[in-house]
Order: structure tokens, then sequence, then C-alpha cells
């Protein structure tokens, strides 16, 4: 691939291609960013791993941080999409128009976290992503808006979710998200500081104790 910018709108092939070399910045780079940090990773370093030359790099991207920024933009992208798949599989098991207990919010909850991934990698790039935000205004903004894209896509699959399990909202869905994303986040934390094998296997089980109880008192039946 040549390292110059190249119009990728007058040719496919071209797009193609620099596609393609997008996606391994990114792979090599979420690799590196988890297993050294954001700060410590160096654009030669990433470029190395993707196997591609500086000039590649910046045909692709202005800096390391729009890179990290990119790769956040995939990550929701990804996530966004596996909700979705997940939420299919989960609400197929639930009978058409029957009125859910706290044992099928609990069946239906469980095996929605079975089918969303949690990979520890990711979790540990975000929490840096955030700490970069807190520091640089820049960054800041436009990492502020790729997760309100994010609760936004979400608590519209909740209020689209909610009539065909028969139930409705107490509090607006972004609320609802919010309360029941930071639980779990919680969780997941804690499972991974306490070193645990499984964090997700373990957040799962601590979720399970409270997550049903909250997602029933904050619907109601139709």
């Amino acid at each position: 691939m040549t390292d110059a910018p190249v119009d990728v709108a007058a040719d496919p092939a071209v797009s193609r291609r620099r596609q393609h070399t997008r996606e391994r910045l990114l792979d090599a780079a979420f690799g590196l960013f988890a297993e050294e940090g954001v700060d410590a990773t160096s654009i030669e370093a990433v470029c190395e791993r993707a196997g591609f030359t500086r000039g590649a790099f910046y045909s692709n991207f202005e800096s390391k941080h729009e890179l990290l920024l990119a790769l956040a933009a995939r990550e929701h992208r990804r996530r966004i999409a596996e909700l979705r798949d997940a939420l299919a599989v989960a609400q197929a098991t639930c009978a058409a128009g029957a009125e859910l207990d706290l044992q099928d919010i609990s069946s239906f909850l469980e095996i929605l976290l079975e089918r969303i991934s949690h990979d520890r990698r990711w979790r540990v790039i975000n929490a840096e992503l955030t700490l970069l935000a807190m520091r640089h205004p820049e960054i800041a903004r436009r990492h502020h808006d790729l997760d309100r894209q994010m609760s936004d896509e979400v608590a519209d699959e909740i209020e689209l979710l909610m009539p065909r399990l028969g139930r409705r909202l107490v509090l607006p869905a972004r609320q609802l998200l919010r309360l029941l994303a930071a639980g779990y986040m919680a969780d997941l934390e804690a499972a991974d500081l306490s070193a645990d094998p499984e964090p997700a296997v373990r957040a799962r089980a601590d979720a399970a104790a409270w997550l049903p109880i909250v997602a029933d008192r904050l619907t109601e039946p139709l």
C-alpha cells in the first residue's frame, strides 16, 4: 500500500485496501494498548505489529489518540451489534404475550449476559481512555459523544424490547441503563481486581443476586 494519501472514493479497490490497513492497525493497537498501555505504546510499535510503515499509519490516522478513538468507535459498534443479537436470542425464549415473573426475568438476563462478550482487554483500554479524556478536553468531547451515542442506541433497544416482553419502564430508558450498567460494571471491576481467573463468570454470578430484582422493580406489567 502506498504511504501517500489517496482518493479512496475514486477507486473501490484502494478503498478496500485502505480499510484492510486500518483494521490491521486497529487490531495491533488493541493488543498493544491492552498489554503495555496507551502512553507506553509507540506508533512505531503499532506499525511493526501490523506490518506497515509510519507512512501507512499517518495516511489513516493523525495521531495515536486518533487511533485510540477510532478503536473505541469500532468496539462500540461491535458491542451494539452483539447486544442486538443477544437480545434477539433472549427474547426468543419468552412466551409471546406471557407476563414475565421474577424467574422469567432472571432467565432472560442470564441468557443475555452469557451471550455478551466480556473482553477484559477492552475494559483495560477503556479505563485508560477515560483517564486520558479527563486530562484532555478534545478527547473528552469525542469520548463523551461516543458514549452518548452508544447509550442512546442501547436505550432505544430497551424501549423497543419492553412491549415485546409485556412490560413497561417506570423511569426513562436512559436512566434505567445507567443504573444497571453502573452496577454490572462495578461487579466486573471487582472481579478483575480480585485476580479471579474467570472474572466474567464471577461478575455474572454476582449480578444474578441483584440484577433481576432491580430490573423487576424498575419495570411493571403492561
